[in-house]
């Protein structure tokens, strides 16, 4: 493959997973990306959280009550399950499903870093598809930055991992992804972002260095987040920069479009990369 390893490491937000109006899964979106997905791709998914809280609601009538960080874990833990049955109910039957979930120090330590870049590999290479997801149910806040100051002193630019954005950027950049696409509840990156008619359909440059200044431009322009701990638009460009450095072309789109249609350009989304 070249200069590239894997053709498409993907992300779909936790909004864009739900069904606002009903309180549950979208499973229109879920089946669809599902059945585009195939062996070469890398998907990271968001959603677990939120989708086991409304499970739980559904089944007991109410939600947990006592400590955030316990809630938290619990709700990830029950809706991991339905999330990866979903992805495997709809996924082509011939290619195998395998779910990674991931913590920061996978990223940080490079031995678990070399070993999870190795069976991204294998999994190519063994007719399977990854799916990915942060490891919210075992993470816990104050270890985790415990952990993160820890190795902050070894390296500056420690990976966090603080959502899914991140956690995607930095999975094209270690399998030199040839395209990243971030799929969310809105069409990407806007000049005003009180105004859809201001979607910026590229961000580009001469060269890497004229791309970076493009990216922080927009940046200044950003603003809001689409739910509570999400980092917005603005942390998007900002985690997005890691793999850019590898030539990788990142599209931000809205879920509500096919895979397929985001690749070609054939929707409303913003392409960055080099010209």
């Amino acid at each position: 493959m070249g200069q590239f390893d894997f053709e498409l490491v993907g992300k779909i937000g936790s909004m864009a997973l739900i069904n606002v109006d009903y309180q549950d899964m979208n499973y229109n979106i879920i089946s669809r990306v599902s059945r585009e997905l195939k062996p070469g791709m890398i998907w990271v998914t968001s959603g677990a959280a939120e989708i086991g809280r409304l499970d739980y609601i559904k089944r007991n009538g109410h939600e947990l009550k006592g400590d955030s960080e316990d809630i938290k874990a619990d709700y990830s833990a029950q809706g991991q399950a339905i999330l990866m049955s979903t992805y495997r109910q709809y996924v082509d039957s011939r290619y195998n499903l395998r779910q990674i979930l991931v913590e920061h120090q996978h990223f940080n330590d490079s031995k678990k870093k070399q070993r999870l870049k190795s069976m991204f590999i294998r999994a190519a290479e063994q007719n399977a598809i990854p799916i990915v997801n942060y490891n919210d149910a075992l993470s816990y806040a104050e270890n985790r930055k415990w952990e993160i100051a820890a190795f902050s002193q070894q390296n500056p630019n420690v990976v966090q991992c603080v959502d899914n954005d991140e956690t995607a950027s930095q999975i094209a950049a270690l399998v030199k992804a040839r395209t990243l696409v971030l799929l969310s509840v809105v069409d990407g990156i806007y000049d005003d972002p009180h105004d859809p008619a201001t979607l910026v359909k590229r961000i580009g440059g001469k060269d890497l260095y004229e791309l970076l200044d493009n990216v922080n431009e927009y940046q200044r322009h950003c603003d809001g987040a689409s739910r509570k701990g999400a980092g917005g638009a603005r942390a998007k460009l900002e985690y997005i920069k890691t793999p850019l450095q590898n030539g990788t072309r990142v599209i931000i789109a809205n879920a509500k479009y096919y895979i397929k249609d985001v690749l070609s350009g054939s929707v409303p989304c913003t392409v960055i990369g080099v010209d």
